[in-house]
């Protein structure tokens, strides 16, 4: 049981480090004429934080998400590689 809820912690490590990679590598090729098509994304999530004052702590919810197509391709060749392994 122990190495099922490993693997599925790698798993997910290997696909947040392709996600960021991926978004990363986008904003670079915005740059490079042939590759623009790389950092095409689109973002959803909370445009205004959500604010819970309950008068002795504030708290302040908030979530956005950027999703590319060069974030994808990283997320899907995180995936690939961790199948290898």
């Amino acid at each position: 049981m122990a190495t099922k809820e490993k693997n599925i912690g790698i798993l997910s490590i290997f696909i947040l480090s392709g996600l960021v990679v991926g978004g990363l590598l986008g904003e670079l090729a915005a740059n490079v004429s042939w590759l623009w098509w790389l950092s095409y994304s689109q973002s959803f999530g909370l445009q205004n934080p959500i604010t819970l004052d309950l008068s002795v702590v504030q708290i302040t919810f908030a979530l956005m998400f950027k999703i590319s197509i060069a974030s994808i391709i990283g997320m899907v060749l995180a995936i690939f590689i961790y199948k290898k392994i």
